[in-house]
């Protein structure tokens, strides 16, 4: 692999990003990364051994940009990669609700970009990335942006049409199950049982489900009604679950999220 590949912005899911891609077979002499803080740039580099640079160093050798700035910064990045970018420069925008023409429209009139979206996940190699072509990627860079990317786990190209909904489902994901496994451990606290065991009784169960539910290839339907016997102890919890609305609940705010994700491309 010859390519030269830079992370600008390199804060989390750019370092998990960064580390997935030279455990995929990318020599650290070929990734450059940039970021805000010069300490935090040294420390990446003597942490991986990549080459720290600033951003229009990166836009004038690497041939591959991966844009992992927040979504208000993307603007003042372009802005700054602009004069150095030339259009064959692959660009890769990972920030939330940034759209490709977004991009497009700043750089270099060509210039191939693709959108990604992953989520923490990245961060232990179990990570989601939805990818989504602009108006002049080929279809070999899109191929090279999953390679990229595939490193911290699992790629899926979508329509970009579609990309608010999946920021809302995959991108956002994990919150929703961490505030899930912090509400059912207060429960178990509220049971009787010590937080560290209930703790450590949620996060195995999560585990075990979500193995299934990859492995298993049966509905999620399915599963759930293999462990609800009648009259049972879960068709209860389910009963309480349904009364509450927690169904409803969920709808709601995944519309929520996504409906913020249209609004962070808006600029509001």
């Amino acid at each position: 692999m010859t390519q030269k590949i830079a992370v600008l912005g390199t804060g989390k899911i750019g370092e998990a990003l960064l580390g997935g891609m030279l455990r995929g077979g990318w020599a650290p002499g070929d990734v450059l990364v940039s970021a805000r803080r010069a300490e935090r740039a040294e420390a990446l580099r003597a942490r991986y051994g990549v080459t720290a640079v600033s951003n229009a160093e990166a836009a004038k050798s690497a041939d591959t940009l991966i844009l992992s700035v927040k979504p208000q910064d993307m603007g003042a990045l372009l802005d700054e990669l602009a004069p150095h970018t030339p259009a064959d420069r692959l660009v890769i925008s990972v920030a939330a609700g940034i759209p490709t023409t977004f991009v497009e429209e700043r750089l270099t009139p060509g210039t191939p970009v693709v959108r990604a979206m992953p989520n923490t996940a990245a961060l232990v190699d179990e990570g989601m990335t939805v990818i989504s072509g602009g108006a002049h990627a080929t279809e070999e860079q899109l191929a090279h942006a999953e390679r990229l990317l595939g490193g911290v786990g699992a790629t899926m190209r979508l329509p970009e049409s579609q990309q608010d909904a999946a920021t809302a489902l995959s991108g956002s994901g994990p919150a929703y199950f961490y505030y899930l496994v912090e509400a059912m451990t207060d429960a178990g606290i509220l049971l009787g049982l010590p937080r560290d065991k209930a703790h450590d009784l949620i996060v195995q169960a999560a585990v075990g489900a979500s193995v299934m539910l990859r492995d298993s290839g049966e509905h999620p339907v399915v599963l759930r009604e293999a462990v609800t016997s009648p009259g049972g102890t879960t068709i209860n919890a389910i009963r309480e679950l349904e009364k509450h609305g927690v169904r409803a609940a969920l709808i709601a705010a995944l519309e929520a999220a996504r409906d913020r994700s249209r609004e962070l491309a808006s600029g509001r």
